[in-house]
């Protein structure tokens, strides 16, 4: 990857800062659209629940059955059934419950982002290979975009925080919703047709939502 696209990412390390979660820990709708982003999900899923039980399990029999009911293999059998499917229901509320729906938009529009920037990435792998061809202007152009949508999703993201945390700031703020969009539209493509202006297409439409999100967030 090229150093002005590695500069780009937002890394899962900043964006537990940014919001104050991990970004595995935040379900998104849009991952059930996603196959093999469906299936980690279930597996690690599957996974913490298997890890949970037999701590849980265990303290549940040793403190609460054998004192009252002594040993009992059948109530043993049936929490090992009943308590990974707890865990999973427990984790799935607190989830919503924990993880505003403003947050979990963002998080789609960073994933979006980075999708844009790897896009990029493949596009430079083809074209120092000899496959591919590129304006290195219309490349710049992209860059430029997207150095600007970063800035928009971490505003957007600090906003949400501050918001989320401080429930009686007042939301009409407009120093949250300043953004770059104006910026974005005046960057121009020399060929309409090519890659990269679809690229740049995404990213303007990425800068929209975002836009649109601080919006309702800010709205009192």
């Amino acid at each position: 990857m090229q150093p002005d696209l590695v500069g780009l990412e937002i890394s899962k390390g900043e964006l537990r800062r940014l919001t104050g979660f991990d970004p595995e820990d935040v379900f998104r709708p849009s991952i059930m659209a996603d196959k093999e982003k469906r299936l980690g999900f279930f597996l690690n899923e599957a996974l913490v629940a298997l890890a949970l039980t037999p701590i849980i399990v265990g303290t549940i029999y040793a403190f609460i059955i054998l004192p009252t009911l002594g040993s009992s293999n059948k109530l043993g059998v049936i929490l090992l059934i009943i308590v990974p499917v707890a865990v999973v229901v427990g984790r799935s509320l607190w989830r919503k419950k924990t993880c505003p729906h403003a947050l979990t938009t963002l998080l789609d529009e960073v994933e979006k982002y980075h999708q844009v920037v790897q896009a990029i990435d493949i596009n430079d792998q083809l074209t120092n290979s000899g496959n591919a061809k590129s304006s290195i202007s219309d490349r710049e152009q992209v860059i430029s975009a997207l150095q600007l949508i970063r800035e928009d999703l971490v505003r957007a993201l600090k906003s949400e925080r501050i918001l989320r945390d401080n429930k009686k700031l007042l939301a009409n703020n407009q120093d949250l919703v300043v953004n770059n969009l104006a910026n974005l539209q005046n960057l121009q493509i020399s060929n309409q047709a090519s890659e990269y202006a679809q690229l740049l297409n995404q990213s303007l439409q990425i800068a929209l939502d975002v836009q649109a999100e601080l919006r309702k967030l800010t709205k009192v």
